[in-house]
């Protein structure tokens, strides 16, 4: 019968390092990045959901946006970005972005809290956008944005 071979030094240090770079990964993609949008004459703050995590978690269970007044989607392609209200508890103004201009929106759309993945509601725009952002109901109306209108992100 053979004998275990015994556990040497380097065996636990490499086990730490995976333990290690496995934390900082989760405790990086659950961290949001912010910036500021400045787009109808307005500085509006968001947060920044460019990974896919944060990108399918959105404001889904959050009663309210908070301190922010926005997130910016921001896609590593060019497509066109459906977007869903998964788990919303307030409604939206969603803005598609080619770039920094405005190509398509979707007013006033309605939470759909409690509502099964199969059954939401998908929103897509009619072209190829990059980004997509979403701003509170009635911010579009009462800011008098159009399709061709620009915005600029800092941060």
């Amino acid at each position: 019968m053979t004998q275990p071979k015994p556990f040497k030094f380097w065996h636990l240090i490499f086990l730490l390092v995976v333990f290690i770079f496995f934390i900082g990964n989760a405790i990086y993609s659950s961290w949001w990045k912010k910036a500021v949008v400045k787009i109808g004459g307005q500085e509006v703050r968001v947060l920044v959901a460019d990974n896919y995590k944060h990108q399918v978690k959105g404001w889904s269970g959050r009663k309210d946006m908070g301190q922010y007044g926005g997130m910016l989607f921001i896609f590593a392609d060019h497509g066109q970005h459906a977007m869903v209200m998964r788990d919303m508890q307030f409604p939206l103004d969603i803005v598609w972005l080619d770039g920094n201009k405005i190509i398509d929106f979707a007013p006033n759309l309605p939470a759909e809290a409690g509502i099964a993945e199969d059954k939401l509601t998908i929103y897509r725009s009619r072209a190829a956008s990059t980004m997509v952002l979403e701003l509170p109901a009635g911010f579009m109306e009462k800011n008098g944005l159009k399709i061709g209108d620009t915005i600029q992100v800092q941060g």
